[in-house]
């Protein structure tokens, strides 16, 4: 078993900043690409950003240069970096893993996601 708890969430004014991050514990052999993804109410989830198991970053175009997604493998965390909130930002962003187990078999987890509220 997995677990990916995510932290680093809450209201912020627009144009402020916030890092969140997503821990992975449990039966892990290997952390392959990790991700943060996002769900405002109302809309579909949408992602924002992965990363490889390498640190080869993909955020979402319309992220581009106020997102960075990053990891420390040692600490099995991903991190994300937002600048220049805006209201549209608001939604429950959750952290999304592919685990190889000890079993050599190949899952994909999901957090239970962390409120950002940005205000105007």
């Amino acid at each position: 078993q997995v677990h990916l708890v995510e932290s680093g969430g809450g209201l912020v004014q627009a144009g402020g900043s916030l890092t969140l991050s997503c821990e992975a514990s449990g039966s892990i052999f290997s952390l392959n690409a990790m991700g943060w993804y996002r769900q405002a109410p109302g809309k579909q989830r949408e992602r924002v950003a992965t990363i490889t198991s390498s640190s080869t970053a993909n955020t979402a175009d319309s992220l581009k240069g106020r997102f960075t997604i990053s990891r420390d493998n040692a600490k099995n965390t991903v991190y994300l970096q937002m600048n220049s909130l805006k209201p549209e930002d608001t939604a429950v962003y959750y952290c999304n893993a592919e685990v190889t187990n000890y079993n050599r078999l190949t899952f994909m987890y999901w957090g239970h996601g962390t409120q950002v509220t940005v205000s105007s």
